[in-house]
């Protein structure tokens, strides 16, 4: 890149502010120039709009896989990426000059602002909130903003079906590309497809028939955003989510700005909306006024990596990449696609053998740069890139000339669908790339025009696929007759919830959820389910009104899902308390009408209540003395712990508040169903089967010990507390034994004299030896000297209040309880 000091004036606005049309007039104003854009798309767009002006003896188009270079050339129309760093030219500029924020290609842009001058003139073009950026890392530049011709304003949520002609919808997925492509067939008659994926040529076939009128609508993700230029009117967000690599998020406001923006040409206004009023497909007043009003977050730093790294060795190469900048303004570039091959290469043996020079660490790091079109993941994608650089690093350093022409020719097949094409023309620009580069191959320029030639077929071949599956112009005289409305539609739902339109089948509606059928198309079941839209909120309320006046019996509990005629309908979700848990409306129920959900969150609740009451009527009653002000506080703090633990709490956890009641509290609590013992506070009537299996839905618990179990292996599941189940060694034994044992124990000593206790009890529950020593260590007991007969004896010592209770030590009198409950 050159450094010249030269004028650098930097450019900011919105979009449709003229900024690109004023870079190509200041280009072919000078004697030479380069311009670097941010798609493929826009730069053959520019560069066809350059060869209509000067003709194109002069102009070149410089992409990854396409390179068009005349001779004379004195123009070039770039991707970023492409913008060569060793030509000089009068005139550069930058297009979108803010995605230096972009994590995965934010890197190459920050380059270019920073590094690529003209030597006359410089020009940075991008939106407003690149302008601290241009103040910290390019001060030099004199910043002038360009305001937007015309008026961008909210037009609101508008139904596909009553979108207005000329509009734009957008999608940020191929499939989503395709669904709402094929509801606007059906609806309206065609629609036109723009993705970035595309060819050039396939792109251009699409924008010509929306541009000539042949269909209004236009279906495309956000490459639109980036300068396409087409007469849209609208532009409706099919949803303001996408997947950008990492993780599904929201759009940014810039982002939905640069969407929007595509609305209205020149001095005519645009206008956009969402495709729903309401969710997170909606937006919010926020973004619409700062979309309105031009008004969005600054940009606080810019993604950098080094432009020219250091090619002495591997290892040099990596370290490089991975210099972290000196200006606060820039970040380290999240780890590309390129470093990340390039790593893994490195720990292969060969690589590193072949890769000793300069001149070969350049090679493998071009090789690293060869773009992973397909998507298909690092390992197939690494497999490829390695098999390059073999070829490169061995021989005459090329490409042999029949293993490239037989992936060239697996590809030129036009047969297939949509899908299959597109993926073929995806694959097929990976060769491009490769054929253009000067080097690489023993007859690069018959290579380029091989791979241009197979792209060029299969575009028109996706073209012809695209217009004869979102193109129906049947369609159009079908809804014509029917009122131009898709609800008019015939629906029909069958006995079994079978949903047919036009008696085609296109799913079953079982219960409240529409599934669509196996063997229906993803574009299929979006529309369909449009026009079948009126029909089905009718049957839903229907249903809802069955449910709102269905008897207990009819519901049931499935984990904590409730259903409905084996339907299900909500679930069991937290609520204030373990009293009061609250019913979540499956996510289903959403179709439903407010009134209609209404009823049914009503009917719902009422059924949970009264499972409660029948279940688990405990929780009921220590909310209730809880909520008792005349309770008393230390019995209210007891009944509110004793409830949030779910009836099962370690005493000594209230330990204070336990000493402090009274006995009319005490005897409150005996009457509610709470045992107060010696290590535990619990009721036993949660213990029992079907009020355990309730409580552990409402609490969420995982891990249900066996059903029937009083002594339980210490690593087995439920053997915790929170099930009831208080562990001693290698054992869990069940609360109300615990309390068995100790009043056994208590009942047999006399005051703080030794006793042996009798280990009937311990041993008809299973207790180990040890279990029974921990438990009596616990309980307040310590060992003392056998008797005269030697068997072991216990002495009274008292709990310590609020202490945690410790093991045992193991001595003599153990060992003695042992033999003794060994027989």
């Amino acid at each position: 890149m050159s450094a010249y000091s030269n004028p650098v004036t930097a450019v900011l606005g919105p979009t449709n502010t003229g900024k690109t049309h004023l870079a190509i007039e200041r280009m072919c104003g000078h004697s030479s120039g380069m311009i670097g854009f941010p798609l493929r798309l826009l730069a053959r767009e520019v560069y066809d709009r350059v060869v209509a002006i000067t003709g194109k003896e002069r102009v070149a188009l410089m992409t990854g896989e396409e390179r068009i270079v005349p001779p004379d050339a004195r123009w070039f129309l770039c991707t970023a990426e492409s913008m060569p760093a060793d030509r000089e030219v009068s005139f550069v500029a930058l297009d979108e000059a803010q995605l230096g924020a972009d994590p995965e290609r934010g890197h190459v842009f920050t380059d270019r602002l920073l590094r690529a001058r003209g030597r006359s003139e410089t020009m940075i073009l991008g939106s407003e909130t690149l302008r601290p950026m241009i103040k910290a890392l390019v001060p030099e530049a004199e910043i002038v903003n360009r305001p937007r011709f015309s008026t961008l304003s909210y037009a609101g949520a508008k139904k596909l079906s009553r979108l207005p002609k000329r509009s734009a919808i957008v999608a940020f997925s191929a499939e989503e590309v395709y669904a709402v492509a094929e509801m606007i067939r059906r609806l309206r008659g065609g629609a036109a497809v723009v993705m970035g994926a595309l060819s050039p040529r396939t792109r251009n076939a699409q924008v010509a028939m929306f541009q000539a009128g042949e269909v209004d609508y236009l279906v495309a993700t956000d490459a639109i955003g980036m300068g396409l230029n087409m007469d849209v009117s609208h532009v409706a967000f099919a949803s303001l989510t996408k997947f950008d690599g990492q993780r599904t998020r929201r759009l940014t406001v810039s982002e939905m700005a640069q969407i929007a923006g595509r609305a209205g040409r020149h001095q005519r206004d645009g206008t956009f909306g969402a495709l729903v009023a309401e969710g997170l497909g909606a937006f919010t007043p926020e973004e619409v006024y700062a979309i309105e009003e031009h008004r969005f977050p600054a940009l606080d730093f810019l993604y950098w990596r080094e432009g020219e790294p250091n090619l002495d060795s591997i290892d040099g190469l990596i370290e490089s990449l991975e210099t972290r900048p000196a200006h606060p303004a820039l970040r380290a570039a999240p780890p590309a696609v390129d470093l990340g091959v390039l790593k893994r290469l490195a720990e292969e043996d060969w690589v590193r053998d072949r890769a000793r020079s300069p001149a070969m660490v350049a090679r493998l790091w071009a090789a690293c740069g060869v773009p992973d079109f397909r998507k298909l993941g690092a390992d197939q994608h690494q497999r490829l890139v390695a098999r390059v650089f073999q070829h490169l690093s061995e021989g005459d350093g090329r490409i042999p000339a029949p293993w490239f022409a037989s992936e060239v020719a697996r590809l030129d097949d036009v047969t297939g669908d949509v899908e299959t094409i597109a993926g073929r023309i995806a694959a097929i620009r990976t060769w491009a790339y490769i054929a253009h580069r000067a080097d690489w191959l023993a007859d690069p320029a018959h290579w380029a025009a091989r791979t241009g030639e197979v792209e060029e077929r299969l575009s028109d071949a996706l073209h012809a696929s695209l217009t004869q599956r979102f193109v129906d112009k049947r369609s159009t005289v079908l809804l014509r007759q029917i009122g131009k409305d898709a609800g008019a539609l015939p629906v029909m739902i069958g006995e079994q919830g079978e949903v047919l339109v036009e008696d085609h089948p296109i799913g079953t509606l079982a219960g409240f959820t529409f599934t669509v059928a196996a063997d229906a198309r993803a574009a299929d079941k979006r529309l369909l389910l449009a026009a079948a839209e009126k029909r089905l909120a009718a049957e839903l309320a229907r249903r809802a009104g069955e449910l709102a006046g269905a008897s207990d019996d009819q519901f049931a509990l499935d984990n904590l899902t409730i259903a409905w005629r084996k339907f299900p309908v909500g679930s069991i979700a937290p609520g204030p308390n373990l009293a009061q848990p609250q019913v979540k409306l499956d996510r289903a129920l959403a179709a439903l009408d407010p009134r209609s959900r209404k009823a049914v969150q009503a009917r719902l609740d009422l059924w949970l209540a009264a499972q409660m009451a029948r279940h688990l009527p405990i929780f009921g009653k220590l909310d209730a003395v809880l909520r008792d002000a005349a309770a008393g506080g230390p019995l209210r703090a007891v009944a509110g712990a004793v409830l949030a633990a779910g009836g099962l709490l370690p005493r000594r956890a209230v330990g204070p508040q336990v000493e402090a009641l009274d006995p009319a509290a005490r005897k409150r609590l005996g009457k509610i169903g709470v045992t107060i013992g010696t290590l535990d506070l619990f009721a036993p009537a949660l213990l029992k089967p079907a009020a355990a299996q309730w409580r552990r839905l409402v609490m969420h618990l995982p891990d249900a010990p066996r059903e029937g179990a009083t002594v339980l292996p210490r690593n087995a599941a439920g053997a915790a507390l929170p099930h009831g189940f208080r562990p001693f060694g290698q054992q869990a034994v069940r609360v109300d034994l615990v309390e068995r044992i100790a009043r056994a124990a208590h009942d047999g000593r006399k005051g703080r004299t030794p006793f042996s206790p009798d280990p009937a009890l311990a041993t008809s529950i299973g207790l180990r030896p040890d279990t029974l020593a921990r438990l009596m260590a616990q309980l307040g007991f310590r060992t003392a000297r056998p008797d005269a007969e030697g068997r072991p004896q216990w002495t009274w010592q008292g709990l310590t209040p609020n202490a945690k209770p410790t093991a045992p030590p193991r001595d003599n009198a153990f060992a003695a309880l042992a033999d003794m409950l060994n027989g």
